[in-house]
């Protein structure tokens, strides 16, 4: 059993020593650690930081390409090199390393494919008030797009069985975290939680520059995310409003009617019939993407194939 710990890093020769220290070397049910940054157009010394310490592997990217990309390309890397369970965290020692024993231990008791650490947010001194309320409310909206119960939807500490790495796609070119935990929702791929804990701040978060930027970049991850892997139910959510709107008005209009109305409730009419054919068309739409979603289903699992071979074959040339 290989397990691969994979760091994403932008700029992070002064941490990255601190986080690569306080990685385990041993972990019972594991046969061999191994080690992977994926330096993202670093323009400090990082990539030379992390030969220093030894690390096994290192993908370059010539310019930054954002979180994403980089997790993505790290995940082609661990699986090509013939990880069995790949754990990804982050290169400013926020999680505590010792905990990846508990990311990795559902998996290799075959009870999940996905494990994402809960962190304590509500205990964490550098995240304030607004940012703690905020990181609820972007796990809750996650857990109803995704249909689960992951409560810390935003943590980057998490561990990937070989079969749910192989399955991951990530479109968006701005965080995997939220996009993941809605597509394995949506592919009935196992998940599960597990707390974890936090260290100390050691220098501030640079996905985002804002909260109100962070807020704006999330929603719409979730919602792109939602309208790709889940169209049909939000295309409804969305149209069957204006269309009950409509379906009201012109049941008031059809009542002052038959009360005897002679005129002056044409615009009711006028306005009815068009929200009904908002919703109407917005419905329609939604079964239109409905259809895609589903050849995109099919693309996956072709997709899922090829790697398979290409991955299982990579590993046998490695023996």
């Amino acid at each position: 059993m290989k397990l691969i710990i994979q760091i994403p890093c932008y700029n992070e020769a002064e941490t990255l020593t601190i986080a690569l220290n306080d990685l385990p070397r041993h972990i019972d049910g594991i046969d061999e650690i191994e080690y992977l940054i994926i330096n993202d157009g670093s323009k400090d010394e990082t990539v030379e930081v992390a030969r220093n310490w030894g690390v096994n592997y290192i993908v370059n990217f010539k310019q930054n390409k954002g979180l994403a990309k980089g997790f993505m390309a790290g995940l082609d890397a661990c699986l090509r090199n013939g990880a069995d369970i790949i754990v990804n965290t982050d290169a400013d020692n926020q999680y505590c390393g010792e905990d990846i024993e508990k990311l990795v231990r559902p998996i290799l008791e075959g009870k999940t494919d996905i494990v994402i650490g809960e962190r304590p947010i509500d205990q964490t001194k550098h995240f304030s008030p607004l940012k703690k309320k905020l990181q609820h409310l972007g796990s809750w909206v996650v857990r109803i797009a995704s249909d689960s119960d992951i409560p810390d939807a935003p943590s980057g500490f998490r561990a990937f069985s070989r079969e749910a790495a192989m399955r991951l796609n990530v479109t968006n070119e701005y965080t995997y975290t939220l996009e993941t935990i809605v597509q394995a929702g949506r592919e009935k791929i196992p998940m599960t939680s597990v707390p974890i804990r936090t260290n100390g701040e050691l220098r501030p978060s640079r996905l985002f520059h804002s909260m109100m930027g962070y807020v704006k970049r999330s929603m719409l991850t979730i919602i792109r995310a939602f309208i790709m892997y889940k169209p049909l139910k939000f295309f409804t959510i969305l149209g069957i409003i204006p269309f009950l709107i409509g379906v009201g008005i012109g049941i008031r209009y059809l009542v002052l009617l038959a009360c005897g109305a002679q005129g002056g409730h044409v615009q009711s009419l006028i306005l009815s019939s068009i929200l009904i054919l908002m919703g109407f068309m917005t419905i329609v739409i939604g079964l239109q993407a409905d259809i895609i979603a589903s050849n995109r289903k099919l693309l996956e699992d072709i997709q899922y194939r090829i790697k398979k071979i290409e991955y299982d074959k990579n590993g046998e040339q490695d023996k």
